[in-house]
């Protein structure tokens, strides 16, 4: 590696972080590549679409990874705090918007997911001012999980009427959960709105 990239503030920057940290970050900076590779597929032909596949499976990968690692190692830190989630957000977001630019998603489905998102976020935020951590509860899990392998299953774009059929099951499946989720997170939480925290 060049010297003037070491000597860089940012190298310097990220050299310090621990790995679960360097892994959050991966994912961000393979984000705009796997959005590169999914605008070009129509042009390209489906080898695009497997290259945009295997970044988005890695960077899922570094998202199940830092956790674990941080836990396990205690190094968790705020930076750690912040970034990964909003990094799970960009990644699957980023996805899905790409699916309606594409016209294999409808545009409301995906606002609804996005929107239940900011949501979580936004109280999560206000739990937290108030000294209390919400853990994702089983419902959001499983939202999460859907969503995501219905988003590797899209990605390559099978032709078939087979899969087709499938990828609708998945996605109307995944905003039943979406909105089952934030009803059960709200439900279960709403005290903090309450101001009984």
């Amino acid at each position: 590696m060049p010297d003037f990239i070491k000597r860089s503030k940012l190298y310097k920057t990220v050299d310090k972080m621990n790995l679960p940290n360097k892994l959050t970050l991966l994912r961000v900076v393979l984000i705009p590549f796997f959005v590169l590779f999914m605008k070009i597929s129509p042009m390209t032909g489906a080898w695009a679409r497997w290259v945009a596949l295997v970044i988005f499976v890695a960077a899922s990968v570094t998202d199940l990874l830092d956790g674990k690692i941080a836990r396990k190692y205690n190094l968790v830190t705020d930076f750690g705090k912040f970034m990964d989630p909003l990094a799970d957000k960009l990644l699957v977001c980023s996805a899905l918007i790409l699916f309606v630019d594409l016209g294999r998603m409808q545009s409301w489905i995906v606002i609804i997911i996005i929107a239940r998102e900011f949501i979580i976020s936004g109280f999560r935020l206000i739990a937290a001012e108030k000294g209390k951590v919400i853990a994702a509860g089983i419902w959001g899990k499983l939202k999460t999980a859907v969503t995501m392998v219905t988003i590797i299953i899209m990605i390559p774009a099978f032709s078939g009427a087979g899969i087709h059929v499938l990828e609708q099951i998945l996605i109307y499946l995944s905003l039943a959960l979406t909105i089952l989720s934030l009803i059960d997170y709200l439900s279960a939480n709403r005290d903090v709105l309450d101001g009984e925290v």
